[in-house]
């Protein structure tokens, strides 16, 4: 019987990345839906769920994805509402590689220590990852501030956060990378999770700082989130800091990413968001 993933996307178009993902996971047959919402989802789960014995149920799943964090954890959470009893099959949430990324770069930075009591700063932090990454962080104890342009929208995001996960992040507006430097002064953390393409801050503006301990950047489209790292640094040591580019530690979030998707056919009871799937991040990080 073959396994079958039926991809859940909030865009028109469902990610071609998350599919090839898919089948490098162990996918045997991927079939997309694109424009999806909690509105017009429940045919498609009603197929998914009632079309198997419930010995066969393993071997159907449902990833749900797109660009929109919201908007896809409420896709997410509709699916959830179509389950019952034994009626359901193993689901996965990663919105634009929000949980899987932010989850390799985070089990990264904490493999071999802890991040208790650090400040870490994330900049440009109200994407999709920077929210998970945030989370992730203020899981491991640390105090987590997360830089933005627009402050209120940055209040309503820590706020949703809080809801969801019940922690505690702080937006701090930073407008221009003046203000970023100042935001990460007394920074033991930073992660720049900003727009690809754009830079947010110059290597003077973080080399000569004593607090910095790790960096990390997402972006791995020149010119760099943060000049003077490389997107291939691999834990790699540069004026006494520790830094992750996105190629350093994107073999991991692949490895990772297929991982989770392996396990979605183990049996029909899985559900992987931020987190089991930062849970199982670390575990892959000890080896």
């Amino acid at each position: 019987m073959k396994k079958l993933l039926f991809q859940f996307d909030t865009d028109h178009y469902p990610s071609v990345f998350d599919t090839v993902v898919a089948y490098d996971g162990g996918a045997e047959h991927v079939i997309g839906h694109g424009g999806l919402t909690p509105e017009n989802v429940r045919p498609l789960v009603e197929g998914a769920i009632f079309t198997r014995a419930p010995k066969d149920k393993k071997n159907t799943a449902i990833f749900v994805g797109g660009s929109s964090l919201w908007k896809t954890q409420a896709l997410f959470e509709a699916v959830q509402q179509r389950f019952f009893a034994g009626f359901r099959v193993s689901l996965m949430f990663d919105s634009n590689g929000c949980n899987t990324t932010a989850a390799a770069v985070v089990a990264k930075m904490a493999a071999n220590r802890s991040l208790a009591g650090k400040k870490a700063v994330i900049l440009a932090g109200t994407g999709p990852v920077g929210q998970r990454a945030a989370v992730m962080l203020a899981k491991e104890g640390a105090d987590v501030f997360i830089t933005t342009r627009s402050l209120v929208d940055a209040k309503s995001i820590a706020d949703a956060i809080h809801k969801r996960f019940n922690v505690c992040v702080k937006p701090v507006e930073a407008i221009d990378a003046d203000a970023r430097a100042n935001a990460i002064a007394d920074a033991n953390i930073v992660l720049a999770t900003g727009a690809a393409g754009i830079e947010l801050l110059s290597e003077e503006q973080w080399r000569g700082n004593p607090n910095i301990e790790l960096i990390a950047d997402a972006n791995a489209t020149p010119p760099l989130g943060i000049g003077g790292t490389d997107m291939m640094d691999k834990g790699l040591e540069r004026h006494g800091k520790i830094i992750w580019g996105a190629i350093g530690f994107g073999a991991f979030k692949l490895a990772l990413h297929r991982a989770c998707i392996a396990k979605l056919f183990e049996d029909n009871k899985q559900v992987l968001d931020a987190e089991n799937i930062f849970a199982l991040a670390k575990e892959m990080a000890k080896t």
